[in-house]
């Protein structure tokens, strides 16, 4: 872990449609909520939020101070506007620092392009990109690393087996399969040809047929809401609060 990501927000009393105001005035509307308190309602100048959100994702701690009280977080949802992808609104899951909390964490390639395989000509592809895992706030890592340097022949792998994890972290699924495939190694033409393929799969024109008698895409501004940050045994916010909040 570096740093602790540190951000000190202020209370706000605009709700609903009244935070356009906030927004342009530079400030984006956000919610605290955790298990003992009610919702609190707040606000962040918006390039201190984005710099925090850039750096602390959905899976590093952030340590708020809100009215003068000091609480260890989460972000558990981030709303972006369509078009501009400026953040409008986040929200953020506050948890004790004993808590085991689950959190989704990108796994990282050590070695890409120093592989026998690659210097080779063969080529490395990440299968996954994250992973849930648990742990308490304070051993929550930015993410999982995982070496490729023994990659050698296309019938070579990495798998979850081969990813050590820190000290006090756990997969979040205990039946987790550690035989889950992280990076394969392909040959440059069978690559090619497998690309081709797919690419004349999306071009087959029963696809109209199929969307025809299904009915039409579902709209894109359906959102299906996350998972909560600290997992099953956490709790979160009534729904009714959520929407009332923002």
């Amino acid at each position: 872990m570096g740093d602790k990501i540190t951000l000190t927000l202020a209370v706000r009393e605009q709700r609903g449609k009244k935070v356009t105001h906030l927004r342009r005035e530079g400030l984006v509307p956000g919610v605290v909520y955790g298990h003992g308190f009610e919702p609190v309602l707040v606000q962040s100048e918006y390039n201190v939020l984005e710099k925090v959100v850039r750096e602390a994702g959905k899976h590093t701690p952030v340590h708020l101070t809100v009215d003068s009280k000091k609480r260890i977080a989460l972000i558990k949802d981030i709303e972006r506007d369509p078009v501009k992808a400026r953040i409008q609104h986040v929200t953020f899951h506050a948890v004790k620092a004993s808590d085991v909390v689950h959190a989704e964490v990108p796994i990282h390639l050590e070695g890409l392009g120093e592989s026998e395989a690659e210097k080779a000509g063969l080529i490395v592809l990440q299968a996954i990109e994250t992973v849930q895992i648990k742990a308490k706030p304070a051993d929550l890592p930015e993410a999982l690393t995982v070496s490729i340097l023994n990659l050698a022949t296309n019938e070579d792998k990495v798998t979850l087996a081969d990813v050590t994890l820190p000290e006090g972290v756990e997969y979040a699924d205990v039946e987790q399969d550690l035989e889950l495939v992280v990076a394969n190694v392909y040959e440059p033409a069978a690559l090619e040809a497998a690309n081709e393929a797919a690419a004349g799969d999306a071009e087959d024109p029963s696809a109209d047929n199929v969307e025809a008698e299904h009915g039409s895409d579902t709209p894109q501004d359906t959102q299906v809401e996350e998972t909560r940050p600290g997992g099953k045994g956490q709790d979160g916010p009534k729904q009714s609060n959520v929407d009332a909040n923002k």
